[in-house]
C-alpha cells in the first residue's frame, strides 16, 4: 500500500507531500491545478519514463519520493530523482536502481489506469489475459511444453543436416581430436617446465665449465674450503676466539653442503644436442596446440573433450536423429494435449466471465449492457474476443467497434471489479471522462467497492465520485502574478462540502451547490464501504452547513424567470 507520496519541483507543484491510508483517495482540482501530475509521480515511483520537461521552470531537478507498506508492516521507500539535464535516477531504499527494476517491482505494487488506458481493452491480448485472469487458465505447463519441443528440435538442427557439411566437420573434428591426444597432454604445468627445461639444455656447455670452475674455487687445492680449515686451525684452542672460531664453523659446514649440491646439479646437466632437438620439438608442440586451442593446456585439454564430444555426435548421427525426431513427436504430442486442456479452459470459463462482467455492468447505468466473450481458433485458442451491446435487442458486436468512451471506461471498471487479484494499490486517472449524472453515481460506488480488496486512489472531475471517497485531497493552484504553484490539501468537514459544492457549480459558497454536496456526501457513506477505525465526517459537515449564521454560506443568484 502506498502509504505516503513526496513531490517536489514537478511542473506546476513546488513541494507537497500526500499521506494516504486504506480505502479510497480522491483527488480534485480546477483543471490545470496539476492532478494529473500526481499520478504522473506515481508513474514515475514504478518505472515510468521521465522527462526533464517535467521539471518545474527554475529547479535543477524534480524529486518524487514514494513510502510503502507491505502486508508484513516491512516498508519500502523509492525515489526518484529528474534532472532538467541528464539521465534520470532511481533508488530502492537508499541504494541506486534502475528504472526496469523500478518498473519490475512497482508492477506488484501499482495498476494504473491512465485516462486513455482503457483503450487497451480493445487488443486482442488484453482481452484474452483477463480471461485467463478470470479462469485462472495456468498457461505455463503449455508454456514449458513448447519449450522442450523448441529445445529439441535446435538439438536437431545442432546434428547437421547436410551430409557434406557433416561430413567436413567430421573430418576437421577429428584432426583436431587425434591432435590433441597424440600430444598425451597429462601434466597442466608442462609448458612452463620444458620452458625451464630448453633453457638449461641450450647453454649446457656453458652452465659445465662455469659450475665446475665454482666447485674447483670451493673445494680445489688451496680452494676457499681449505683456507677456511686453516683458520679454523689457527683459532682453535683460544678461548678469546672461540665464538668467532664456532661461527667459522658453521661455515665450513654450510660450504660443504653447498659443494655438493652443487656437485649434484652438475652431473644433471646433458651436453646432449638429441636432448634439446627433443624438448625444442616438444615445447614448439606445446606452444602450436595452445595457439590453436587455448591459452593454457587446460583450456587445450578442455576443447579436446568437447571436440571429441560433437565427433560422437556427428559419427552417431542417424541414430541421434532418429532418437531427436522421436522425441520431437512426443513433445509436439505434448504440446497439443497441454494446448487442448488450455482451450478448454477458457472455453469453459468464457460464459463465467461475461455473465459476471454483465452484472457489473448493471449496477455501472448500463442495464441493458450485456458483455459476451468469444473463444475461436485452434487449441489454445487465442482467439478471445470481447463482444458488447449497450442495449437490449441488439445483437452484441465486437468491443472496438460498438463501444463509446464511456462505455469502454464502465466495461473495463467492471472488468475490475470481477478481476480481484493484483497490485495493492490501483490509482484510476480520471476514467471517468465522458460520463455523468446518474452513470457517475454508479463509477463511484464501483470504484469504492474496490476498497475491499485494495488502495484505490481516483483523479476525477465529478462530485459524485469524489462523494464515495473515505478520503478527499484538493489540488490548489496559486498565482502570485511571478509563479504558479499546486499544493495538496486534504479536505474534510465542511471544506469537503464547499470543494464538492465548486465541482458540482462553480461556486464553493452557493447554498444550494452546499445542500446538493451534503446530499451526496451521506448518499455515498450509505453506500461505500466501512472502514476500520474510520469515522465518516459527513454529520460535522451537515452540522456545520445547518448552521444558519455560517456567514460563508451564500444565496445562489436569482436566475431569469425564476420564483421568488
Amino acid at each position: 500500500m502506498l502509504a505516503e507520496l513526496a513531490v517536489r519541483n514537478l511542473g506546476v507543484i513546488e513541494r507537497a507531500s500526500l499521506v494516504l491510508g486504506a480505502g479510497m483517495t480522491a483527488l480534485t482540482g480546477e483543471t490545470g491545478a496539476g492532478k494529473t501530475l500526481v499520478v504522473q509521480a506515481v508513474q514515475l515511483l514504478v518505472g515510468g519514463r521521465a522527462d526533464p520537461a517535467m521539471v518545474r521552470a527554475g529547479a535543477t531537478e524534480a524529486v518524487v519520493e514514494g513510502r510503502f507498506v507491505n502486508p508484513d508492516g516491512s516498508e519500502l521507500v523509492l525515489r526518484r530523482v529528474i534532472p532538467a539535464a541528464g539521465r534520470s535516477r532511481a533508488y530502492m531504499d537508499g541504494t541506486m536502481a534502475s528504472a526496469p527494476e523500478l518498473a519490475e517491482l512497482g508492477a506488484g505494487l501499482i495498476d494504473l489506469h491512465g485516462q486513455h488506458q482503457h483503450q487497451s481493452l480493445l487488443r486482442p491480448r488484453t482481452q484474452r489475459e483477463a480471461l485467463d485472469r478470470w479462469g485462472g487458465v495456468d498457461l505455463h505447463p503449455l508454456a514449458a511444453a513448447r519449450a522442450e519441443l523448441r529445445a529439441l528440435a535446435e538439438n536437431l538442427a545442432a546434428l547437421g543436416g547436410d551430409a557434406r557439411a557433416r561430413a567436413q566437420e567430421i573430418d576437421l573434428l577429428r584432426y583436431q581430436v587425434d591432435e590433441i591426444t597424440a600430444a598425451q597432454l597429462e601434466d597442466l604445468d608442462e609448458l612452463e617446465r620444458i620452458a625451464e627445461r630448453e633453457d638449461l639444455l641450450a647453454d649446457a656447455a656453458s652452465h659445465l665449465a662455469e659450475g665446475h670452475a665454482a666447485r674447483h674455487a670451493l673445494a680445489g687445492d688451496d680452494g676457499v674450503i681449505d683456507k677456511l680449515g686453516s683458520a679454523l686451525a689457527a683459532l682453535g684452542g683460544r678461548k678469546a676466539f672461540a665464538p668467532l672460531s664456532e661461527r667459522l664453523g658453521a661455515v665450513a659446514a654450510e660450504l660443504d653442503d653447498i659443494v655438493a649440491q652443487l656437485r649434484s646439479v652438475l652431473e644433471t646437466i646433458e651436453d646432449d644436442p638429441g636432448a634439446l632437438a627433443d624438448v625444442r620439438a616438444r615445447h614448439q608442440l606445446l606452444r602450436e596446440l595452445t595457439r590453436k586451442y587455448g591459452d593454457t593446456l587446460t583450456e587445450v585439454m578442455s576443447f579436446g573433450a568437447r571436440a571429441a564430444e560433437r565427433l560422437s555426435q556427428l559419427e552417431r548421427h542417424e541414430e541421434l536423429a532418429i532418437e531427436l525426431e522421436s522425441g520431437i513427436i512426443a513433445a509436439q504430442r505434448h504440446v497439443d494435449s497441454e494446448a487442448q486442456a488450455v482451450a478448454a479452459a477458457r472455453r469453459a470459463a468464457a460464459p463465467g466471465l461475461a455473465a459476471a462482467v454483465t452484472e457489473h455492468l448493471a449496477s455501472l447505468a448500463l442495464p441493458g449492457g450485456t458483455l459476451e466473450v468469444g473463444v475461436s481458433g485452434d487449441p489454445p485458442s487465442d482467439g478471445v474476443e470481447l463482444r458488447f451491446c449497450a442495449n437490449r435487442g441488439t445483437p452484441p458486436g465486437p468491443l472496438s467497434k460498438v463501444a463509446s468512451g464511456g462505455e469502454l471506461a464502465r466495461v473495463m471498471l467492471a472488468l475490475r471489479l470481477v478481476l480481484t487479484a493484483g497490485p495493492p494499490t490501483l490509482v484510476f486517472d480520471e476514467v471517468d471522462a465522458g460520463i455523468g449524472g446518474e452513470t457517475a453515481l454508479a463509477v463511484g460506488q464501483a470504484l469504492a467497492s474496490l476498497t475491499k480488496n485494495h488502495q484505490v486512489l481516483v483523479v476525477t472531475h465529478l462530485p459524485q465520485v469524489a462523494a464515495f471517497a473515505h478520503k478527499h485531497v484538493a489540488v490548489r493552484k496559486t498565482d502570485d502574478g511571478a509563479t504558479v504553484a499546486s499544493d495538496l490539501v486534504a479536505v474534510t468537514g465542511i471544506e469537503r462540502v464547499s470543494e464538492l459544492a465548486r465541482m458540482l457549480a462553480g461556486q464553493p459558497h452557493w447554498a444550494s451547490g452546499r445542500q446538493h454536496a451534503s446530499e451526496l456526501l451521506d448518499n455515498a457513506a450509505a453506500k461505500r464501504p466501512v472502514l476500520d477505525g474510520t469515522q465518516p465526517d459527513i454529520d460535522a459537515a451537515t452540522a456545520e452547513l445547518a448552521d444558519e449564521g455560517d456567514a460563508a454560506v451564500v444565496a445562489e443568484p436569482a436566475r431569469s424567470g425564476a420564483v421568488p
